[in-house]
């Protein structure tokens, strides 16, 4: 079940998809699930991508997370937002597994879409810290749920995160938690639902190498280019993409 067999273009496609998205994150910091996932979706089935996202998602997020200062630091104060986030996970990627490709394809668009649309046109909200007890566990809830149903980790993760007041590495150290939670949790998710073979681990290792490429590229030309433009034009992109999938259960 849910096994992949792909064709030589299949895996030229693919390689080339995991370049891009590692540009993206090479660039801005983020953005290599979405890219990935909207990518992917796009001629396979979600539960399909999400299998092939596990391992170079995994390995990116953790280098990030461990390229900061306070890693325990950032940990303690996300604990109970990561317990919502792998409960969330493995209660939304039983849609993921089981639900018609179809929908949860336009799911998929639906979360890249509103993702791409708040970032394009919304600022984060400022998170009190006495907020934070009762909004981490529900954010992390919603986020789990957004992530195991879509793979897509960013909603509302990355706007409360961004919210929260931290410092420069304290925010990518964060984001990289997240985004390593969520990963984590959603391959846990995938085992479950049967969605986890030896041909879909091996793909996914095997894309840990564009990935890589695509990341020294974005990384060697950030400084070359407006990062907020890239950014800017990356958002508007995802929200196409989000749209055209959420459209595509209709016709």
């Amino acid at each position: 079940m849910f096994g992949l067999h792909l064709s030589s273009a299949g895996l030229a496609a693919v390689a080339l998809i995991f370049v891009l998205a590692g540009l993206v994150k090479g660039v801005t910091g983020m953005g290599l699930p979405a890219v990935a996932m909207g990518l992917l979706g796009a001629f396979m089935p979600p539960v399909a991508a999400a299998a092939l996202l596990i391992i170079p998602a995994t390995v990116t997020n953790v280098w990030q997370l461990f390229t900061g200062p306070d890693v325990a630091g950032v940990a303690a104060r996300l604990k109970v937002m990561m317990l919502g986030i792998v409960m969330g996970t493995l209660a939304g990627s039983w849609l993921l597994t089981q639900a018609n490709s179809k929908w949860t394809t336009a799911g998929l668009g639906a979360a890249l879409a509103a993702y791409a649309l708040y970032s394009l046109l919304a600022h984060p909200p400022a998170v009190p810290r006495r907020a934070e007890r009762w909004l981490s566990p529900l954010v992390g809830l919603i986020t789990g749920l957004v992530s195991g149903a879509t793979g897509v980790f960013s909603i509302p993760s990355v706007p409360y995160i961004q919210g929260l007041g931290l410092g420069k590495n304290e925010l990518i150290q964060a984001l990289g938690l997240t985004f390593t939670v969520c990963t984590l949790a959603l391959a846990a998710g995938l085992a479950l639902g049967g969605a986890l073979h030896v041909e879909n681990a091996t793909a996914s290792a095997l894309a840990m190498v564009p990935a890589f490429a695509g990341m020294w590229l974005g990384t060697a030309i950030r400084g070359r280019i407006g990062a907020d433009t890239f950014r800017r034009w990356f958002l508007i992109f995802l929200a196409v993409l989000g749209a055209d999938l959420m459209a595509r259960p209709l016709f």
